[in-house]
Formats: C-alpha cells, sequence, structure tokens
C-alpha cells in the first residue's frame, strides 16, 4: 500500500467515524489537532483497545457496545458520540487490525530475497501475528460475525495484503521458481488455504503453542514449499 493509498483511508475513516475530515498536518502538532481532538483520538483508541480485550475474552461475537462502556467507566450513549454503531466499532478494528496485520507481513517479506523465499518469511510472520492476536485475526479472516461486512475503506487493507502476496508469486515466476500458474487467481487461492488451514488448526487445538511448535504451525514450511510441484516451473 503506497503511503498515499494510506492516507486516504485514514481521511475516509476519520470522515465516517467522527464526521469531520482528519485536520492537515502542521506546526500545531501532529495532524494540526488541537487539544481537544487528540483527546477525541485517545478516546478512540482506548474504545477499540478495550472491544479488542472484551472480544478476546468472549469471543469476537461477544462484543457489545454495553460491555465496552462498563469498562470505560461511561454510560452506553456517551460511545454514541464516537461510533454510531457497533457495526461501526467492527469496522474501526477491522481498519486497525489490517493496517497491523499488512505491516506485518510486508517486514516478513521485506527480510527474505524476492520470490518463494519472501512469500514464505511473510506468511510466517503473518502466522505469527495471527496467533499473538487471535480475537483480531478471526475478525480479518474468518466470519465470526455473520451480519458484519467491512467498509470498502476497511476492505481495501485486505486487497494491499493480496496483492502482496501476488508480487511475490510474480517475483518467483521471473526467479523461474515457480511456473507461469503461479501469476493466476488459482496460487493465491492456494496459499490462502495453506495459510489459513494451518492457522484454523492451531488456534482450533494449540492456540497457546507458538507458531513453528506444535503439530500443526510446524508443518507450514514442508507445505508451503510444495508450490513449486504445485506450479512447476517451465
Amino acid at each position: 500500500m503506497t503511503i498515499a493509498c494510506a492516507v486516504k483511508l485514514r481521511l475516509s475513516y476519520d470522515k465516517e467515524m467522527t464526521g469531520e475530515p482528519a485536520r492537515r498536518a502542521g506546526p500545531g502538532g501532529f495532524g494540526g489537532q488541537d487539544r481537544r481532538a487528540r483527546r477525541r483520538q485517545e478516546t478512540i483508541d482506548e474504545i477499540l483497545d478495550i472491544a479488542t480485550d472484551v472480544m478476546t475474552e468472549e469471543g469476537v461475537n461477544g462484543l457489545s457496545l454495553a460491555e465496552v462502556a462498563r469498562r470505560l467507566g461511561v454510560q452506553p450513549p456517551s460511545l454514541y458520540k464516537y461510533f454510531p454503531s457497533l457495526r461501526a466499532v467492527y469496522d474501526a478494528l477491522f481498519l486497525r487490525g489490517s493496517h497491523e496485520h499488512l505491516a506485518v507481513l510486508q517486514e516478513g517479506m521485506a527480510q527474505a530475497e524476492p520470490g518463494l523465499e519472501a512469500l514464505i518469511a511473510g506468511l510466517e510472520a503473518s502466522g505469527r501475528w495471527a496467533l499473538e492476536h487471535r480475537a483480531m485475526a478471526a475478525l480479518l479472516f474468518w466470519r465470526p460475525v455473520p451480519s458484519f461486512e467491512p467498509s470498502e475503506e476497511a476492505f481495501a487493507v485486505s486487497r494491499a495484503m493480496v496483492e502482496a502476496q501476488r508480487g511475490a508469486l510474480a517475483d518467483a515466476v521471473d526467479a523461474g521458481q515457480l511456473g507461469p500458474e503461479a501469476r493466476t487467481e488459482d496460487a493465491i487461492y492456494l496459499v490462502s488455504a495453506l495459510i489459513v488451514g494451518v492457522l484454523s488448526q492451531a488456534i482450533s487445538n494449540e492456540p497457546d503453542v507458538p507458531w513453528g511448535e506444535g503439530r500443526f504451525t510446524s508443518q507450514f514450511a514442508r507445505l508451503v514449499r510444495l508450490l513449486p510441484a504445485a506450479f512447476p516451473p517451465n
């Protein structure tokens, strides 16, 4: 994701959640926000932190505005000054988690050689993040809240994640590590099935076992190295 895209998403999110666009950066401080605006953003961040704790303890579908308000020490109607609905809280969480996950994936890829090694490194970093942030990972990668669909702004970050994987697959084709079929959507679907399948088994059966240990995540490196058999190089 480019910086410009990230800024656009941030502006769209601010406008949707608060009714006002974020102020431009200026000499008055970050984003030119005055003290009142900074305090408002701090409260929004605290609400999202509490919401994440509730999801971690009660399950993603167990999140409620009433419980968030209780832990924040306010009445539930007070939250509507920051989020108009529970769906808006989920959407803000989805956006926040997507940004965190994308950064982890990209950092992992950057530490390896372009191509198959970068793809493996990025997905392993993604897996470690998911195990450490299980509630957020569930919101991003599964459908724990059937009535929730992320907004276009929030989902755009998930598309950037897919594009990062697509780029690594293309590099692997260019390097002769994979065949040209690895540029297709089938390759993206296969990679998704590999990582999400491993995570599903690990989170269901060994949620507290670190990545790379136990019965399931330890198999990921072996599974992903089967990609040349699925997409043999010419």
